[in-house]
């Protein structure tokens, strides 16, 4: 005697596969939006990190504390290649107006990845780098909602 699956118990275990595909595909969703958030937080940090560094240099030396636009691009400040910035997939860093710098807008977002200020002679000196995208991240603000990239 041939023994096979009823029409009945092939239904049930696909719904019951649908119910875990439903729950799953959230979670691996929301895995993807968390990388491009670490992304970010990362270059922001490591420009930072090179800036600074940068700067205990510049002020031994006696020079401008802060890279010029052109020497935080010409490989003389970052020691890296600058990353396209993973939620607009556009390159590339772009002088900004301290006005623009202080609100963090975005400028031309699909023009440069990634924003810079610089003023060495303020005082003190500023230097401001930040994302040039508006995209809401996954890292929390502190009041239960969540940072804008360019608010890294």
């Amino acid at each position: 005697m041939n023994k096979a699956f009823s029409l009945i118990e092939v239904l049930v275990v696909v719904v019951i596969l649908g119910i875990l595909a439903a729950v799953a595909l959230p979670q691996f969703a929301g895995a993807s939006d968390d990388a491009r958030t670490a992304a970010v937080q990362s270059t922001v940090a490591g420009v930072r990190s090179s800036i600074a560094s940068y700067r205990t240099s510049a002020v031994i030396n006696g020079t401008a504390p802060f890279p010029a636009l052109s020497e935080l691009t010409d490989g003389s400040v970052l020691k890296f290649d600058l990353p396209i910035n993973p939620f607009t997939e556009v390159g590339g860093v772009q002088a900004v107006t301290e006005g623009q710098a202080d609100a963090r807008s975005v400028v031309s977002e699909g023009s440069a990845g990634w924003n810079y200020f610089v003023d060495n002679n303020a005082t003190p000196p500023v230097v401001v780098f930040y994302s040039n995208t508006s995209v809401t991240t996954t890292a929390p603000d502190g009041s239960g909602g969540f940072l804008s990239a360019n608010e890294l």
